[in-house]
């Protein structure tokens, strides 16, 4: 086994009911990914951002200016990790806005460079272009690398009886994850940095400097 820091994989998922599909796709995700360093002999760490839990703090944060110490603790794993899978369910041909707000309440260059897979769930396959027009723009600007293939998945395609050679959802999420797995396995691991480094001040105590007295 490789001797590099393991790798940190961040999954955040906008679902909202439980249990969720968006959630659902987005562990199908993952363990594509995950499976696909193993055969490159890279170990991965996920952790998993549930932003309905972060709601509440989310819209506060909007109106104090700081975080709390769990939006925080989010944060922190999305800004440091060494790449992220992203899922949203679709409202109204679009991201929804819990997910959007997440992203917004991160600062603008703190993804810049990280490894990026975007996926969506919906009830018709008719908003798949919400993957094109929405959330690859955002992540865009946020100056990510976005793996190319996207991946939605419509109420109908959870139906699906066939393999990955013939399902198509299958064939979609195991694309992505190699795609993002690429992107991946050369990467140093523990975020870039190395796990001692007396110069990473957490970002939540950045935060907290900035606090007025």
């Amino acid at each position: 086994m490789s001797t590099r820091q393991p790798l940190r994989l961040v999954v955040v998922s906008a679902g909202l009911s439980v249990p969720s599909s968006t959630r659902l796709l987005a562990d199908r995700l993952t363990e594509t990914v995950r499976t696909e360093l193993a055969a490159a002999e890279r170990e991965v760490e996920v952790q998993v951002v549930e932003l309905r839990d972060l709601a509440v703090d989310i819209a506060k944060n909007f109106a104090s200016g700081f975080p709390s110490p769990e939006l925080s603790e989010a944060i922190e794993a999305v800004t440091s990790a060494d790449g992220l899978i992203t899922v949203t369910p679709v409202f109204t041909a679009s991201y929804s806005g819990l997910f959007k707000s997440f992203f917004d309440v991160i600062d603008n260059d703190a993804l810049t460079g990280k490894p990026v897979l975007v996926a969506a769930t919906g009830g018709t396959a008719r908003h798949s272009l919400a993957l094109e027009h929405a959330l690859r723009p955002l992540f865009v600007y946020l100056r990510a690398v976005v793996a190319p293939t996207a991946v939605y998945a419509a109420s109908e395609d959870w139906g699906g009886h066939g393999d990955a050679l013939t399902d198509t959802l299958p064939r979609r999420i195991a694309r992505a994850g190699r795609e993002l797995a690429a992107l991946l396995r050369d990467l140093p691991g523990n975020g870039g940095r190395a796990a001692d480094d007396p110069d990473v001040v957490p970002f939540a105590e950045q935060l907290a400097a900035l606090r007025p007295e």
